[in-house]
């Protein structure tokens, strides 16, 4: 054996590897096999490997560049030798200048180049001798402990081990490996050294044999598929997991994980090598997998650190590319993609059958055409016109003809509805009529009928059925029918009722709004009388007083905390002039003094006065409106309202009104110099005069009053008083002016109010609604809003929308910055909407009906004049009772919470609030 080796040396080739003392130890780069209990089995195990290395597979390695690799490499002998000198004492002196010759090749060989043809062959030839010696002496083998390399054992699968021996240890070279060039830049067939067949096809299959997926492993799903589940958890079951179709997957009897110890486990690692098998443990699985020799290969050459498949050609030859070559000869760009365009369809083909469909549809070609056994079609129908040949006259497709044709379109007959049960000649028994029904279908029309002219009868068999006697007048009706009644073609539209609806926010993420009733304020009455009417509500600047007026004449302030009454005042007997309209805290001596009067004056329209530090009520009622201090200032309001009030309180002959017409319209009359009393006691005790200040006299009745939003204007509507119907009045200087010289067009004055930051002015109509510039004294804008009768206006505080409430029960919404149109009109009340209002800080708005109800909505207003107004309905608020068709009369929002206050018929007044 050393002089083979020393002879193979000086040829330039590797020695072939050593024989082993002791039946070879395991080498660091080989597979460690489980369990070896003995020496017997470390011989077993070193016969295995080494048999892989250099008798199974004597032709897996053919290296090109002159050095031939056993399966063994030389380093792998060197370690085996060395084991041998540490283990067994014994050194193998002649081959330690080999190994240190040899010593810094860390891995074998990655690929192959030229070599004689004949060394190959007769290295193949060798190997074939040593295989068949294996074969016969495997037994031998591992009982001598100083066996050379014939005598290793071959690992052999049937019929798969046999084809790979046959299978050249080459694989196929690329097409730029195998060309070379002139200087010329052309390409010319390089003169290849056979390494074997590289269009072998076996080649090939093998280098794609281990190119699995983790599912093409287990294509069927017969594998355990209980992913990283711990598999102790089944260690008591007989089962390992379940497969990809649901079904146990059982253990296998075998193993250390089907149940025997590591004794078996040893017994049968034994047998598997004597009989040339090398058999591991699938733990997922529970069973044995036998590798086969490929896989044990592919385990070598991972651990050897060469590549692991053999045929892979790691020293190819180098092609010198240049962009002066054929890029087909070259190869520059062949890894390119396609363009996308390269597989898509021609527009222009497609254009073009689409036209051809069309012609062919419309039966101005035919397939012949198509298929060109037709080059005119005009040929063609020459010859159909001269044919004499016979045709058919049903050929089924007229239905098809008459829809192609030209003209109105055809409509083809309804067909007759389909037999049922009641036809059948044995009808089940609840079709068969009674002797009633009977007389009930004679007295009815054909038409009115179940079944018509039919009479559902049951007969023993189906010879029994005679003829039906209404068959000819039933098939008359029907050609009446088909001849005399029209059809039209009606498209019907597939849409969804759903998706016409706009979609809106829940109301829940639209808070907060009133929800729930909180506080009753309760108008005290004497035993068996009923309340009054609750015709107007207002509320102070600061949100903490309450005032109403209501049908009996009198001017109430609550405490809205407490619902407590504060002060009344009887503003009805002050109009007449029979009371001195002083402020009166004893509530029963003002309803005696009113039962011994006439019908007392309802108080139609009440507003506080919008600036904080005012502290002043202006009620109409009858023909005047009168200004009323509430008392309820404080140390610092107190001097800026009596100067307010001072004109208004001490005013003679009419008051301050320069104006003519004004003058002839209205007077400012004082309480105080018409009555000679005083006022009554004030609530606070810095709140100076409380009561009737004054009253303003007008030829008609007052039924609307509003103030401007800096508190010292204020207007007055009249409807019956033509062109003073609207006047405008300063309090600071108890003047008056007249702004119309004549009544506005379009009836008689329902309401008004002012701008809030522009001198504009709206007069509502009963159907329209007028914008005034007050300093240009002009008419900026007419608002159509479609409405019957209009009851009331508000501005939003932004001053760009409107709404207005009517008595034909719709709400409109205007967008002034839209058009002279409403943006919005709503109809959620069922009877007449008596109060529409906003409120003056949250995106709130709110309308009292006459059907007991008042309607919240969520109306946010954006900055962004690009947005629209989003109007959603949040809320309805009940509670009120409808007392002679009259419900809720008045709302009013609270001026810093989203709290409500409506007034009702039935005398009540409810304050909701966001609960």
């Amino acid at each position: 054996q050393q002089q083979r080796g020393q002879t193979m040396a000086a040829k330039g080739k590797k020695p072939p590897a050593s024989s082993k003392k002791g039946g070879g130890k395991k080498s660091k780069k080989q597979p460690v096999v489980e369990d070896s209990t003995d020496d017997s089995d470390a011989d077993d195990e070193s016969s295995v490997y080494d048999s892989g290395d250099d008798g199974a597979y004597p032709d897996q390695h053919d290296n090109s560049d002159g050095e031939e690799e056993e399966y063994s490499s030389d380093e792998d002998d060197g370690d085996y030798e060395s084991e041998e000198e540490g283990v067994d004492g014994e050194s193998g002196s002649d081959d330690d200048g080999s190994e240190e010759e040899e010593d810094g090749e860390g891995f074998e060989e990655q690929g192959s180049s030229d070599e004689d043809e004949m060394e190959v062959l007769k290295r193949q030839a060798r190997a074939v001798d040593r295989r068949g010696k294996n074969k016969t002496g495997k037994k031998e083998a591992n009982d001598d402990d100083d066996s050379d390399d014939d005598g290793l054992e071959v690992l052999d699968s049937e019929g798969l081990g046999k084809a790979y021996e046959n299978v050249p240890r080459t694989w196929k070279s690329s097409t730029a490996s195998k060309t070379k060039r002139d200087a010329g830049g052309k390409s010319k067939k390089a003169s290849s050294t056979s390494n074997g067949d590289n269009n072998d096809p076996a080649t090939s299959q093998w280098m794609h044999t281990d190119d699995l997926s983790s599912d093409d492993e287990d294509a069927d799903g017969t594998g355990n598929r209980i992913g990283r589940v711990p598999l102790h958890w089944y260690e008591d079951y007989d089962h390992i997991g379940y497969d990809a179709h649901g079904g146990k997957v059982i253990k296998q009897g075998g193993g250390v994980g089907g149940g025997g110890d590591m004794l078996d486990e040893a017994i049968r690692q034994s047998d598997n090598k004597a009989s040339g098998k090398f058999v591991v443990q699938d733990a997922l699985n529970a069973k044995d997998v036998e590798l086969t020799p490929r896989q044990i290969e592919l385990i070598r050459r991972i651990q050897s650190g060469a590549y692991a498949h053999p045929e892979h050609d790691g020293n190819a030859e180098y092609i010198d590319y240049f962009s002066g070559v054929n890029k087909e000869i070259s190869g520059i760009n062949s890894d390119r993609h396609e363009p996308k365009a390269r597989f898509q369809p021609s527009k222009w083909e497609k254009l073009q059958v689409r036209r051809l469909l069309h012609r062919l549809k419309c039966g101005s070609i035919n397939m012949d055409f198509l298929e060109g056994k037709v080059r005119d079609m005009n040929d063609l129908k020459k010859n159909d016109e001269v044919s004499d040949a016979p045709r058919l006259l049903w050929k089924g497709d007229e239905e098809d003809e008459l829809a192609l044709r030209k003209g109105p379109q055809h409509i083809a007959a309804p067909k007759a509805p389909p037999p049922g049960h009641a036809e059948s000649y044995i009808p089940p028994d609840e079709y068969l009529p009674t002797e009633e029904d009977l007389k009930e279908w004679a007295e009815m029309d054909v038409k009115d009928r179940p079944h018509g002219l039919l009479v559902p009868k049951k007969h023993p068999n189906l010879r029994s059925v005679g003829s039906y006697a209404h068959s000819v007048r039933e098939r008359f009706e029907r050609c009446l029918d088909l001849y005399l009644c029209p059809r039209a073609m009606k498209r019907r539209l597939n849409i969804d009722p759903e998706s016409l609806v706009p979609s809106i926010p829940r109301a829940a993420d639209l808070r907060p709004f009133p929800t729930a009733r909180a506080v009753r304020y309760e108008t005290p009455v004497a035993e068996g009388e009923e309340p009054p009417m609750i015709r107007c509500l207002s509320v102070s600047p600061n949100g903490q007083f309450l005032a109403s007026g209501a049908s009996d004449g009198y001017v109430r302030l609550w405490e809205v905390q407490t619902s407590r009454l504060l002060r009344s005042w009887d503003v009805s007997s002050l109009v007449d002039g029979k009371t001195s309209g002083g402020g009166n805290d004893d509530e029963e001596e003002e309803k005696s003094e009113s039962k011994a009067s006439n019908e007392p004056k309802p108080v139609v329209a009440l507003e506080w006065n919008p600036n904080g530090a005012h502290h002043c009520l202006l009620a109409a009622v009858g023909k005047c409106a009168v200004v009323i201090a509430t008392g309820t200032g404080g140390s610092d309001d107190t001097d800026l309202n009596e100067a307010l009030l001072s004109a208004a309180a001490s005013c003679k002959g009419g008051g301050n009104t320069k104006n003519f017409k004004a003058a002839k319209a209205v007077s400012w009359t004082s309480v105080k110099q018409q009555t000679g009393t005083s006022t009554s006691k004030p609530i606070s005790a810095f709140g100076g005069a409380t009561g009737p200040i004054c009253l303003l006299r007008t030829n008609k009745e007052v039924t609307y009053i509003r103030w401007h939003r800096k508190g010292d204007y204020f207007v007055t509507v009249c409807p019956k008083a033509a062109a003073a119907a609207v006047l405008i009045h300063q309090l600071s200087k108890a003047s008056s002016q007249q702004p119309f010289g004549k009544a506005p067009k379009g009836g008689d004055v329902q309401c008004a109010c002012f701008h809030p930051s522009k001198p504009f002015l709206f007069v509502a109509t009963p159907q329209h609604v007028r914008v005034y510039h007050l300093i240009k004294q002009a008419m900026v804008k007419r608002l159509l809003s479609g409405c019957r009768w209009i009851s009331s206006i508000d501005v939003h505080p932004s001053g760009d929308h409107v709404i207005i409430g009517s008595l034909d029960r719709r709400l409109v919404w205007f967008d002034l910055d839209l058009g002279d149109t409403p943006y919005k009109t709503l109809k959620y009340n069922e009877r007449a909407i008596r109060s529409a209002s906003f409120h003056n800080r949250y995106p709130l708005m709110a309308s009292a009906s006459d059907d007991g109800t008042v309607n919240v909505y969520h109306a946010m207003v954006y900055s962004d004049l690009m947005r629209n107004p989003l109007l959603v309905p949040v809320k309805v608020l009940r509670g009120h009772k409808v007392v002679k068709k009259f419900g809720v009369l008045a709302s009013v929002f609270h001026p810093t919470q989203p709290w409500l206050f409506s007034a009702g018929a039935d005398g009540n007044i409810h304050l909701y609030q966001d609960i």
